[in-house]
């Protein structure tokens, strides 16, 4: 099967033929071409929709189990997740990186054998509680790719379900 980006493609604005390069967004590789003139940049067609397919998959938030097997507990990881990475032809091995990052925050990393290109994007809950009624909660957000991306919010919690007014 021939792939649009085997042939010459024509900017739409100068009718300049545009030249093949690569951009890469989130340890993505981007196929595009770019005008010479314009500037103009078109995105493989495929290359965009699995880029966006991970930008929507990173912005769910998954709530998972935590189950005692032998003298270990293990987290299950959501189907959605796991038919993604076969997609990215991304081979999960048996034995993956985990590490403590924070109280609270656990890091589990699939491609522990290059940490030169590995990044981690982690996010980390906390909610404070007094007598039973919640006060605040925290979320913080940290990219090791993109610092500036670094974020923490704190809300004023509401009443939990059943609490009087």
């Amino acid at each position: 099967m021939n792939d649009v980006f085997d042939n010459q493609i024509l900017c739409k604005n100068c009718k300049m033929v545009m030249r093949p390069e690569q951009i890469e967004r989130n340890g993505f590789i981007l196929r595009t071409v770019k005008c010479s003139k314009c500037e103009s940049v078109i995105v493989h067609p495929v290359d965009k929709q699995e880029y966006e397919t991970f930008l929507n998959l990173k912005k769910k938030n998954f709530s998972v189990k935590m189950r005692m097997v032998g003298n270990s507990y293990a987290v299950s990881i959501p189907r959605e997740i796991v038919d993604f990475m076969h997609e990215q032809e991304k081979m999960i091995n048996d034995m993956v990186s985990l590490c403590f990052e924070d109280a609270g925050s656990l890091n589990l990393r699939f491609d522990a054998g290059d940490n030169s290109k590995s990044r981690t994007v982690s996010t980390r809950e906390v909610k404070v509680v007094r007598n039973n009624n919640p006060v605040f909660h925290m979320r913080q957000i940290k990219d090791t790719a993109h610092p500036e991306r670094n974020q923490t919010k704190v809300f004023k919690a509401q009443k939990l379900e059943g609490d009087k007014e």
